[in-house]
């Protein structure tokens, strides 16, 4: 059967491959530290209390008709609101869009500024880009990072390939890699933005940023969370914000998502979902206008999930690096925000027991799945080389207990390693 040459070319999703075999062995019985998903375990993670009233009312209430195609005028205010008290953003209520969940705000956002052929850069390892490029006919500049500036790119990175682009896409705190944009940076990419945009003719399209911030709230210590408009304010016609409940309040089953930014923009997001039908939930749209405005219920939140959060990240690092010190070949970077810790295992070139070649990251991960119980995502599943050691962990789907049980699983793995 004939299809479509971008169905017939779609490569599916490297990590929903993996979460998949993981499931499958967890079905039958086998005790995995799942770190794959970037997803929540409700036991371990539950929704805000508040937030799951406010749904269960609301769905009491009969909210289950169609809600409006941009998103309940009520929520649209109070994220309007939120955004103005929580990160000085003034945006006004129609210029903020909804959707359910981030994903089909980012795919709208590849829809109405890109045509086939149009140039979109972007930082590798990132979540997804490669594959937008493909839903869209872009053509995908990928931007090597490097573990020295926590795989965040710099200004020098991207510079060579900002001439001609349409695109800049942008994560900060970073899927996968649980780091941030120092102020310094960002704020340099931004300039590079800026002088680009002065380049362009009347009639050739400016350089846009979409800036993907789902993670903003999920930063720890002293790590602080910076964006575009706030640190270039003359960047406000050109970026297009990416922001959500699902991960800040580990509610990824509930599906409401946010778009904000030039109008020019947001309104051809709302044509091109008013089309697709993405709209989120009614009753959880009504619901989440309510939880954002309970403002001491969010902090609260807030404050507790954080901390088991990190708890987490810190027991992987702290394996790793103890791991690391008995000459082990791992390591991991500090964690900084969301919910994934950048690990390294080098076990390229290696062999099982069972003779098989380590050749790619690949192989490492299947081989950690069958050997040591562990489960986790290769940097080449987020447009890195597949010869590259690092790899993703996400803590929100395995318990405290079970990340402490599977590092001396990790250990004998690499022992019997040749």
């Amino acid at each position: 059967m004939m299809v479509s040459k971008m169905a017939g070319s779609l490569i599916g999703s490297e990590i929903i491959k993996i979460g998949n075999e993981v499931n499958d062995m967890i079905r039958k019985g086998e005790e995995i530290c799942n770190l794959t998903i970037g997803d929540f375990d409700p036991k371990i993670y539950p929704i805000p209390d508040e937030l799951q009233a406010e749904i269960a009312a609301a769905y009491a209430a009969g909210n289950t008709n169609y809600p409006p195609a941009n998103g309940m005028a009520d929520l649209r205010t109070a994220v309007a609101e939120f955004t103005t008290e929580r990160l000085g953003l003034t945006y006004s209520v129609n210029d903020i869009l909804v959707a359910g969940g981030s994903r089909p705000l980012i795919y709208a956002t590849y829809l109405a500024l890109i045509d086939p052929g149009d140039k979109v850069v972007f930082p590798v390892p990132s979540w997804n880009n490669n594959h937008y490029c493909h839903l869209s006919g872009a053509e995908p500049v990928m931007v090597e990072t490097t573990v020295e500036n926590n795989f965040m790119p710099t200004a020098a990175e991207v510079a060579p390939h900002l001439k001609g682009a349409t695109l800049l896409a942008l994560c900060s705190p970073l899927n996968p890699t649980g780091t941030v944009f120092s102020r310094e940076d960002l704020e340099a990419i931004c300039d590079l933005v800026i002088a680009e945009n002065k380049t362009r003719t009347a009639g050739e399209k400016p350089l846009y940023i979409m800036y993907d911030q789902i993670y903003w709230m999920l930063t720890f210590g002293e790590t602080q969370h910076y964006d575009p408009v706030n640190l270039r304010p003359e960047l406000r016609d050109y970026v297009i914000y990416i922001d959500g409940i699902s991960k800040c309040f580990a509610a990824t089953g509930v599906r409401v998502g946010y778009a904000f930014g030039p109008s020019t923009v947001i309104d051809k997001m709302k044509s091109i979902l008013g089309h697709v039908g993405a709209w989120a939930p009614k009753a959880e749209q009504v619901a989440t206008a309510k939880y954002l405005k309970q403002g001491a219920a969010v902090d609260e939140f807030l404050a507790g999930f954080k901390q088991k959060v990190q708890r987490s990240l810190d027991a992987l690092y702290n394996g790793l690096q103890d791991l690391k010190k008995q000459g082990y070949p791992v390591d991991a970077v500090v964690p900084q925000g969301a919910i994934y810790l950048t690990a390294q295992i080098n076990a390229i070139g290696k062999t099982t027991p069972e003779g098989k070649l380590l050749a790619t990251n690949k192989d490492i991960t299947f081989y950690l799945i069958s050997r040591a119980r562990l489960a986790v995502v290769p940097f080449g599943a987020f447009g890195t080389d597949e010869t590259s050691t690092w790899f993703r962990m996400s803590v929100g789907g395995a318990s405290l207990e079970s990340m402490e049980a599977a590092l001396p699983r990790l250990k004998e793995a690499l022992d019997v390693l040749k």
